[in-house]
């Protein structure tokens, strides 16, 4: 699978702060790719660079065929949704992606389609003309990806998508993001919700103080890194428990035993492999 955005070796430095630190990575094409970190790990200032609003101190970032992401040209190629919230809050939704699609150069009937297309995907249809100012905190995450989808790009870079909104927009953003990588789109997904990037994501970049610090799918990272499971078995009122590297084997053999009254397995996890690579919680 051909790369779809290439960082290399990027640094950007805030004074005395290193925000990132060396990272290099490529992005397939057509894959959900999560940036998994806690807050000030370097996420935002990554995807910043990687779309063209910041220049690194060194190092680069390339869209595969297209160019440098520094080029405004090469920018029209990608969609982003900010972690800080991008719409105009005295405007309706309707005319917030019409505003949006403008500045693509959309107008006429093929704006109107789009605008069309977005609302749907976001499920705001039924709301487009009321103000985005009466919008709940979810409805405005979800406008806010509708105007990163406005132009139909190949290449969308999500920052924390599903911040502050209840577990319904959550839901509906994670299937939006299934719908796009089914349509060939290739999605960057920051979060610090572990829960999220492995329902949604096909690979995983683990990084923090801003370094990445291994890629590779859920299942690899959690192999590499995720440590033993927990086997807990309980006598009456008395709890055991049990690290082992074959759950279901000593399951097996717990269960056999005289005086068990239950049992529960902890399999690692992707917060497992946060606290072993970095030695902190996700959301420390």
């Amino acid at each position: 699978m051909p790369a779809m955005l290439v960082l290399t070796k990027l640094r950007k430095t805030y004074g005395t702060l290193t925000a990132v630190d060396g990272l290099s990575l490529s992005v397939k094409r057509g894959e959900v790719f999560g940036l998994l970190g806690p807050n000030g790990a370097g996420k935002t200032t990554t995807i910043s660079i990687a779309v063209g609003l910041l220049k690194p101190d060194d190092g680069g970032a390339e869209l595969h065929g297209l160019g440098l992401c520094i080029d405004p040209a090469v920018r029209r190629s990608i969609g982003v949704a900010p972690q800080s919230l991008a719409i105009y809050e005295a405007l309706s939704g309707d005319e917030n992606l019409r505003f949006f699609g403008s500045l693509y150069g959309l107008k006429g009937r093929l704006l109107a389609e789009r605008v069309e297309m977005a609302l749907a995907a976001v499920q705001l249809t039924d709301r487009r003309h009321d103000r985005a100012s009466g919008y709940s905190g979810g409805m405005k995450r979800r406008l806010n990806l509708a105007a990163a989808l406005i132009h139909d790009p190949p290449l969308l870079l999500l920052d924390e998508p599903t911040a502050g909104v209840d577990p319904q927009s959550r839901a509906g953003i994670i299937d939006m993001v299934r719908l796009l990588r089914d349509r060939g789109k290739t999605v960057i997904y920051t979060t610090h919700y572990m829960e999220e990037a492995q329902k949604v994501c096909d690979r995983v970049g683990i990084i923090d103080r801003g370094r990445l610090l291994d890629v590779g799918t859920v299942d690899e990272l959690i192999e590499r890194h995720g440590g033993s499971s927990v086997v807990t078995v309980k006598r009456g009122e008395i709890e055991e428990q049990v690290r082992t590297q074959d759950a279901v084997q000593t399951l097996a053999e717990l269960v056999t035993q005289p005086g068990v009254t239950s049992v529960r397995v902890d399999r690692p996890d992707l917060e497992s492999v946060f606290l072993t690579l970095t030695g902190r919680r996700l959301r420390d």
